[in-house]
């Protein structure tokens, strides 16, 4: 996919990994939307940076767990930039525990619903507007604790595997569509997301000795968005760490 004038929505898309995944995408001629949950200053600089860029932005505060507040916000999307050509799953948490004994029932629920439930309801809403526009792209950032169980607990590792094996089974699902859906699944970033304790410990575990900056995940994600001939694929980002 030619990405210029496209319309891209990145869910979580005010720091980190979704900030470096919007500026990424507007550089290269998207217009970009994205989702915040709780920092409006940062998703209002984002959308900044984006315009400073040349393109269209535009942020929503959207609650992922609420199909409701996510389907009207999808709707406010198409009505003020016409379509959705590209999404991108990025929106995550961790939890404050990593064992299992330490993990209670409302922490599960929480994990699950941002990085997996909530993935599933923005794709289930915006899907509609992607078949009738004749196609689309969807990325979804998984880990690689959803491959290798990772070191940040149960409930994080379940999230992602579930969001892998969500990439294949739309895969298959939508490619009669014209819709590609594909998986980046990073190492350790550095964001701040992690802790600086979390950060040095996890730098450790690298085969290079450092974590991934999110404008090396972003080079990955436009990489899937605009290649016409990848789907299904689980693109690794992790220095080797994790090879399969």
């Amino acid at each position: 996919m030619d990405i210029l004038n496209k319309v891209a929505l990145v869910t979580g898309g005010s720091g980190g990994i979704g900030r470096a995944i919007c500026l990424e995408l507007a550089r290269h001629g998207a217009n970009v939307v994205l989702t915040y949950n709780k920092n409006e200053t940062k998703a209002l600089n984002t959308v900044k940076e984006i315009e400073d860029l040349g393109k269209r932005a535009g942020c929503y505060k959207v609650n992922l767990a609420d199909k409701v507040e996510i389907s009207k916000a999808v709707q406010g999307i198409i009505d003020d930039f016409d379509i959705v050509d590209i999404l991108v799953n990025n929106a995550g948490t961790i939890g404050e525990n990593s064992t299992l004994l330490e993990i209670d029932e409302d922490e599960w629920d929480e994990v699950l619903t941002v990085n997996l439930k909530g993935a599933f309801l923005i794709t289930q809403c915006v899907l509609p507007y992607m078949i009738s526009n004749g196609g689309g792209k969807i990325v979804n950032i998984s880990s690689v604790a959803g491959k290798d169980g990772g070191t940040m607990g149960v409930h994080y590792a379940a999230s992602k595997a579930g969001l892998i094996g969500m990439t294949f089974h739309l895969a298959r699902e939508l490619m009669e569509h014209n819709i590609e859906v594909n998986a980046v699944a990073p190492g350790p970033v550095n964001t701040d997301l992690l802790s600086s304790e979390d950060k040095e410990r996890l730098a450790r575990l690298s085969p290079n000795g450092r974590l991934a900056n999110p404008e090396e995940i972003a080079h990955a994600v436009r990489f899937l968005i605009e290649n016409d001939y990848v789907n299904g694929e689980v693109l690794d980002i992790n220095a080797g760490r994790y090879m399969d």
